[in-house]
């Protein structure tokens, strides 16, 4: 028999990861490109032979999702795996309509055809919709690890918006972080983690990114991206939901499919959500997954510099993905800036060039302004658009220190993020729960809660 023809629908992460582990050595199927979408840029590149081993000499062709129908027909596809997150089952299935009508078979892999086994415990915090406060949830576990006497290491999910090497990103310092020419996204979900003091790794190829961080600590924590299912088999698994946005908990892949699988589902942003949608999503939560450990947290605004926000009239940069394809009208940012006193600015009227475009894209963004920056010249179109808001200072809801990346010409103070518990039980608690009842012993642990 021939080797099946296959078409990878991605985004430059998990497509990446599925070819890796089951595609790349596999002679029943030919994987004959790879289709991009949510992100800018990532189209019209070729996933190196490097990475795509021998059966690929020349490589792997990247193109644009819009192509799909027109790639089916030039290039002989008989089958469509989709492998990227954060989208409604509506969307997937209308690519699987797309696919079907060409007479191509339609798949989605799942965790034990893609999950790669790590020598130490992995810890995995995913969650229901990108923008639930997944990082936030990632570093308070490090922390109740830290507090342990645990060695923590922190994988994230891919963001290779670069180029596409083997060797993994290990970042163990600031100044390790300072001298990467990552993205805006890139910087956002690293600099958290270096600032507690630990090392965090990424890359294109998992395996040789876990190698690597099985040297650097004693516990993997798997911070994942968007609502994506972890690359790696879970001693503990938790999926953070987001009551601002009810029904999504259900409605959205692979974040259905995360809710089902926890063993600790974290309800986040209590504080700053209605109480009756907290009540309903933590009965959608308990329908989706019966056994689960419930945990609640607040979501706490830090304002570096409050009297720059206090009654003025600010322009608030959020996180790009949240209020993208994450669908959220504006963050916490925005909420921070509320509570101040503070006057949201529309900076609508002064975007440029692919900030404009973006706007148009997601319709929904309110009156701030999404941190995009996949390129050099994306970041010239953001400097642009901030500079030319009429505001006394500029809030920066996104975890990245954009004032490293671009100029901001007016007063600027950070939002931060934590996580704090309501309990019982805790989510040091539900974590120390869920170790024991799987007889789960990390190295280097000094003390646990009782």
């Amino acid at each position: 028999m021939k080797p099946r023809r296959a078409l990878i629908l991605g985004a430059a992460g998990r497509d990446f990861h599925d070819f890796n582990t089951f595609f790349r050595h596999n002679p029943d199927i030919r994987v004959v490109a790879f289709t991009a979408a949510q992100i800018p840029f990532i189209a019209d590149r070729v996933y190196p032979p490097e990475l795509a081993g021998p059966n690929y000499p020349e490589g792997i062709p990247i193109y644009g999702e819009e192509r799909l129908a027109e790639l089916i027909r030039e290039l002989g596809v008989t089958d469509v795996y989709f492998s990227y997150s954060d989208v409604s089952h509506e969307h997937v299935m209308h690519l699987a309509s797309i696919a079907i009508a060409h007479g191509c078979s339609f798949h989605l892999l799942g965790p034990e055809d893609i999950s790669l086994t790590a020598s130490k415990p992995v810890l995995a915090v995913t969650a229901s919709r990108t923008g639930a406060g997944k990082s936030t949830i990632a570093r308070k576990l490090v922390s109740i690890l830290k507090g342990w006497g645990v060695r923590p290491v922190v994988i994230r999910h891919p963001m290779p918006y670069g180029p596409l090497r083997r060797k993994p990103l290990i970042f163990r310092s600031l100044e390790d972080l300072r001298s990467y020419q990552g993205t805006v996204e890139e910087l956002e979900e690293f600099e958290g983690h270096v600032k507690q003091g630990v090392t965090v790794l990424a890359g294109v190829d998992y395996q040789e990114v876990l190698w690597e961080a099985e040297k650097e600590g004693d516990v993997i924590v798997w911070d994942g991206g968007n609502n994506d299912l972890p690359f790696y088999r879970s001693q503990v698994y938790i999926t953070v939901v987001d009551p601002t946005r009810p029904g999504h908990e259900y409605k959205y892949h692979p974040g259905e499919a995360n809710v089902r699988r926890a063993d600790i589902i974290v309800i986040n942003k209590v504080n700053i959500s209605d109480p009756r949608n907290v009540e309903k999503v933590q009965a959608s939560v308990r329908r989706l997954n019966p056994s689960a450990i419930i945990v609640q947290t607040r979501s706490e605004a830090v304002v570096e510099d409050p009297h720059l926000v206090r009654g003025r009239r600010v322009l608030v940069i959020e996180d790009g993905p949240t209020v993208t394809h994450g669908e959220l009208a504006e963050g916490a940012g925005a909420a921070a800036s509320r509570a101040l006193g503070a006057t949201l600015v529309d900076p609508r009227p002064f975007a440029v060039g692919s900030i404009r475009e973006a706007y148009e894209k997601y319709p929904f963004i309110g009156p701030v302004l999404p941190a995009l920056g996949y390129s050099r010249k994306q970041l010239a179109e953001l400097e642009e658009t901030v500079n030319a808001v009429e505001c006394e200072a500029v809030v920066l809801g996104t975890p990245a220190d954009l004032t490293r990346l671009i100029n901001i010409r007016r007063p600027v103070t950070r939002v931060y993020f934590e996580a704090v518990d309501l309990g019982p039980p805790t989510l040091e608690e539900a974590v120390k729960q869920v170790l024991m009842g799987r007889g789960v012993v990390l190295s280097g642990v000094r003390e646990m809660p009782r």
